[in-house]
This record gives C-alpha cells, sequence and structure tokens, in this order.
C-alpha cells in the first residue's frame, strides 16, 4: 500500500495488520470494510480521515477532494 494515494506508512501498516495489503485488495473489500477491519483492530486510532483516504484512493482523488455526497453515503455504509 505504500505509495498508493493518500496512504501514508502507518495506515499501510493498519491496512496490512488486517490483510489489506494492496489497490486490488481495496478494491475488492472497498472503503468501508476496510475501515472498519482497522479500527476493529485498533479501536481508537483510525479516524474518518482514514475513511476518506481509502476512497479516495479508490477515485483518484486527493482526500480532501472526496465528494460530500460520498462521504454521506459512505457513513450511511458505516452505519
Amino acid at each position: 500500500m505504500n505509495g498508493l494515494r493518500n496512504i501514508g506508512p502507518v495506515s499501510a501498516k493498519w491496512l496490512a495488520e488486517v490483510g489489506v495489503e494492496s489497490m486490488e485488495d481495496l478494491e475488492r473489500v472497498g472503503a468501508v470494510e476496510a475501515y472498519r477491519r482497522v479500527r476493529e483492530n485498533r479501536p481508537g486510532k483510525a479516524s474518518l480521515n482514514l475513511l476518506w483516504a481509502l476512497q479516495g484512493a479508490l477515485m483518484e482523488l486527493h482526500w480532501t477532494d472526496v465528494p460530500e455526497a460520498v462521504k454521506e453515503q459512505l457513513l450511511e455504509e458505516l452505519g
């Protein structure tokens, strides 16, 4: 995951710990499920910025450029 847009070394480590080690893994599980896994594995560590970063990586956008409508949809999916 290193070198992937929006994903720094700490986030990459957290993702690898939960089985998301490549863009293909992220595409397969989706941003919400990857975020859920990290949040469960590291309670209190992962903020919503990680969710936006993951979705941004999938959309090839900087995490701050993820549209508000997409963020709302992600939050809905997250429950």
